[in-house]
């Protein structure tokens, strides 16, 4: 884990308004830093940090600010769709997703305020809804 990156990493990000990857890897470049767009992209994701409304800032949803604002949609046969506030859904499908007490669950797909939940059965959606239902009341 290089420390040094991530710091330079929120640094810039807090002192600049970035919109693409492609500039961040610049301005650290200009400081001595050489991520490929891999490497920086792992950064990111490990530092909390997403694209939100145009540009790169740091997502940390407290406990119930995505709770909250999540809409629950049946899709049958076997998916469940989520709607979050925007910036959010990624967050909510990684705790979905490392959530061992959901049996059923195939996976999850997230864009910025949807997430897909796909469930290996059809006759288990329902209890699969319940279980991220009872999952997000938690968090």
């Amino acid at each position: 884990m290089d420390l040094q990156l991530d710091e330079a990493i929120v640094r810039l990000l807090e002192a600049n308004e970035i919109t693409d990857q492609a500039v961040l890897q610049r301005l650290l470049a200009a400081e001595g830093h050489a991520p490929s767009q891999s490497t920086l992209s792992r950064h990111l994701k490990r530092l909390s940090i997403q694209k939100v409304g145009g540009r790169y800032q740091r997502v940390e949803p407290g406990p119930a600010a995505p709770t909250q604002a999540i809409t629950v949609i049946e899709a049958p046969p076997n998916l469940l769709v989520l709607k979050t506030s925007p910036g959010y859904a990624q967050a909510v499908a990684l705790m979905v997703d490392r959530s061992a007490a959901i049996p059923g669950l195939a996976g999850t797909v997230a864009g910025d305020d949807t997430i897909f939940i796909a469930v290996k059965d059809p006759e288990l959606l329902l209890e699969v809804r319940e279980q991220v239902e009872q999952l997000l009341r938690l968090a």
